[in-house]
């Protein structure tokens, strides 16, 4: 599909490909197109960016030039199957393009040579078919392969792996190593089509994405051309005034934004929304990663893909179908892969030269020995190996195939794991730097406390029960109060309203009249006839009398609350104190952080010391950092870099952009735009419990790259130093690689399961 990402930016999806070094020959095959300024392609998303003056029918032709194509270019279809990814089996998947197919014709045609010549040799049958099958396998599996090599070095003027894998062949050949050669091949263009199905399960991970959102929804619209009421009062069509809104079943890419659609228990939500009317639960795990259920009343915001429970909901829609949150994240998960991890880079970098390299030491290993050495150039007796054998084998041995797949498909399975788990990560890069984290600091109001601020306590002056607060006297108290703040939008008020509806008071008195602010202070208004104000303690200092509690309100503020003081006709009535509360998962994240070695622990804050020693002390952190504006928070960021290195700030991602971006890696919590576009790390959860397991998912990732590496180099020098003593063959050396490439694989596809996350937490 081709798209406009960027000015001048054009996106193809390329199908075809089954390993990364398919990727790699389209993307320098695009770059030498004249016009082009930029071409990027990544391998697990098969998304080719294409930046220049230059047409979309010049690019798709270059594609398809190479060997490749690009998924409704054009006319909505490709020349493959429609797709590569939902093979339900291997066999299936192999079947479903012409390539494979050889393979598999391929695969047939050895198997008689294989048989007798290699495995069965003792039996000492051997006849001319034998060859002549042998051959024809080599050149049905290998015309694709050898067809790609030459594209590639005409087009490119670069030596790929199918370059090699084709001189190997035809040597082989040369020296009349037929079964060999044909088995080289068939078992390389197998191999391939296995990385390609491998890939395409990856791919699925983030694809079966956009299968948790429905195709479909119910929306309320009106009846048109309503054939029971045609004539009725001069009604000649179009919208029905005398039916109302009914339900319809429509496409949701049909659906605008202030539509009502309708959501009955059990269904998936449609589109992000706000509710209307309806009580509900709602599973929420496809977005944010928490099992538990969420209740949701009118007003509340429910997002596409959330699972409802009990209840029907009727919900405004508030967003496009592209633009929901479940296509954002979507969208952000595919442009991660365009942000390679430093470790990818390398690894890519590394390919780049290896692979003539190796053409180079293989032909000095053909002619050293024999033109200095005096050793054997061809076979010199049957299971006996010449140099130029050996050499050939060289080639096969070292395809690097297992190498340049073993990073990019462990990131996508990191990163899609994450995903699901409400955790996006934005790049390969960002998932390295949160491995390598050592120290991290927090922003206080709207990470580790909720950042709304609600009523801790009520006292009445006539308590009946000190303990609680919860008396006829205090309940009056929040009533009386909630009678002059419920019309106003300032966080303390609207902290008092809700207390006001928790206790069932909202309803007691009707909204004050006349309700005037105190310049700062406090604010009064008229409630069923009484004079009602409510003000700081500092106004109530200079005004009315409140000895009662004047030892109450010290506490109060040492510890950190913000107290409103109460009275009606100038009678104090009591106060209320108001303050942030700590968010259920930050201590219990705090402690898993701490079990993962992450040392200072660090909070940041605009709050006094007291406040933040208290909010401090609850979730346990012992270094803050108090009384900062936005520019002391870069500092302190700074400073923990300059002695710990790699830093980690996590922030709402509103007012925390220049820490976050001073940090190593930035992490928001929140599904707000800002927090999805500001940081390299987004807990999509709203919740603390996702920090631990974003950090054990990028330490598990980088673990297994550095031991597919390791393995994939390790079997290299193994078979290697096989192939230099002659003890090694072209076939098992082909077969190795290829078990390497599945095993690199394999293993990084675990990502997608490991490691685990706790819900509970």
């Amino acid at each position: 599909m081709m798209t406009d990402s960027k000015p001048n930016e054009q996106v193809f999806r390329v199908t075809g490909m089954d390993c990364a070094s398919c990727a790699t020959n389209v993307e320098k095959g695009v770059a030498r197109l004249d016009g082009v300024t930029m071409s990027s392609i990544n391998f697990t998303t098969e998304l080719l960016r294409v930046q220049g003056d230059v047409s979309s029918e010049t690019v798709v032709a270059r594609i398809r030039e190479i060997g490749y194509d690009v998924a409704d270019a054009s006319s909505g279809e490709t020349s493959h199957a429609a797709s590569d990814f939902h093979s339900p089996n291997f066999l299936q998947f192999m079947w479903q393009r012409r390539e494979t197919q050889l393979a598999l014709l391929g695969a047939v045609l050895i198997l008689p040579g294989l048989l007798f010549n290699e495995l069965l040799p003792m039996l000492g049958w051997e006849h001319p078919f034998l060859n002549l099958t042998s051959v024809a396998a080599l050149a049905v599996a290998g015309y694709p392969i050898a067809l790609s090599a030459l594209r590639t070095l005409r087009i490119n003027r670069e030596i790929n792996i199918n370059l090699l894998m084709t001189i190997a062949a035809i040597g082989a050949v040369v020296i009349g190593a037929y079964t060999e050669a044909g088995l080289v091949m068939v078992l390389f263009a197998v191999g391939e089509a296995l990385e390609g199905y491998t890939a395409g399960r990856a791919r699925d991970s983030i694809r079966g994405l956009m299968a948790l959102a429905p195709q479909e929804a119910v929306v309320l619209r009106p009846c048109y051309d309503c054939a029971g009421h045609l004539g009725q009062d001069g009604y000649t069509g179009g919208p029905c005034p005398f039916c109302g809104l009914e339900e319809h079943r429509v496409p949701i890419a049909d659906l605008r934004v202030g539509e009502t659609i309708v959501v009955k228990p059990g269904e998936r939500v449609a589109m992000d929304g706000r509710i209307l009317s309806g009580n509900s639960s709602v599973n929420q795990a496809p977005i944010t990663g928490e099992s538990r259920l969420v209740a949701k009343h009118a007003g509340d915001t429910v997002f596409a893909s959330s699972i409802n429970g009990e209840g029907t909901l009727e919900v405004e829609v508030t967003h496009l179908a592209e633009d929901n949150t479940i296509s954002r994240l979507i969208q952000m998960v595919e442009a991660a892969q365009e942000r390679r991890a430093p470790a990818q880079r390398f690894v890519d970098q590394f390919a780049k030269y290896y692979t003539p390299g190796v053409v180079l030491i293989a032909a000095l290993v053909a002619a050293v020995p024999p033109l200095f050495f005096d050793a054997p150039f061809w076979n010199p007796a049957p299971g006996e190996q010449g140099w130029l054998y050996r050499a050939l084998t060289l080639l096969v041995v070292a395809c690097p195939c297992a190498l340049v797949i073993s990073t990019p498909v462990s990131l996508i399975s990191a990163i899609s794991n994450g995903a699901r788990h409400g955790v996006l990560v934005k790049g390969g890069a960002y998932l390295e730097a949160l491995a390598q984290v050592r120290a991290v600091a927090f922003d206080k109001t709207g990470t580790l406390t909720l950042g709304q601020p609600a009523v801790v306590a009520a006292r009445s002056w006539q308590c009946t029960n000190p303990a609680t607060g919860r008396c006829t006297d205090c309940d009056d108290l929040v009533a009386l109060a909630h009678a002059v703040e419920q019309r106003s939008e300032h966080p303390l008020a609207q902290a008092v309203t809700a207390e006001a509806v928790a206790r069932g008071v909202q309803a007691h008195y009707g909204a004050a009249q006349g309700v005037t602010a105190l310049a700062g202070r406090g604010v009064t208004g008229m409630v069923n006839g009484r004079s009602v104000t409510i003000g700081s303690h500092a106004y109530f200092d200079d005004h009315q009398a409140h000895a009662k509690h004047c030892a109450d309100l010290e506490a109060a503020n040492q510890a950190g609350y913000t107290t409103m003081l109460v009275s009606a006709d100038g009678a104090y009535q009591g106060y209320i104190a108001v303050a942030d509360k700590v968010r259920g998962s930050s201590e219990t994240a705090v402690s898993a952080l701490k079990a993962l070695g992450l040392t200072p622990l660090v909070m940041l804050t605009g709050d006094n010391e007291t406040t933040a020693g208290q909010i401090a002390q609850q979730v346990g952190l012992t270094d803050v950092r108090a009384n900062c504006l936005p520019e002391d928070k870069v500092t302190a960021v700074t400073q923990l870099r300059q002695q710990y290195d790699h830093v980690a700030m996590v922030g709402d991602g509103i007012n925390d952009a220049p820490a976050l971006a001073t940090a190593s890696v930035g992490i928001a919590i929140g599904r707000t735009a800002q927090a999805m576009e500001t940081a390299d790390v987004v807990l999509l959860g709203d919740d603390l419990h996702q920090l631990p397991f974003a950090i054990r998912l990028a330490r598990a990732a980088m673990r297994t790259i550095y031991a597919n590496v390791v393995l994939s180099l390790g079997i290299k020098l193994i078979f290697l130093i096989l192939v230099l003593m002659g003890w090694g063959s072209m076939w098992l050396a082909v077969f190795a690689d290829m078990g390497a490439s599945l095993l690199v694989t394999l293993n990084g596809m675990r990502l997608l399961r490991r490691p685990t996350f706790d819900s509970s937490r």
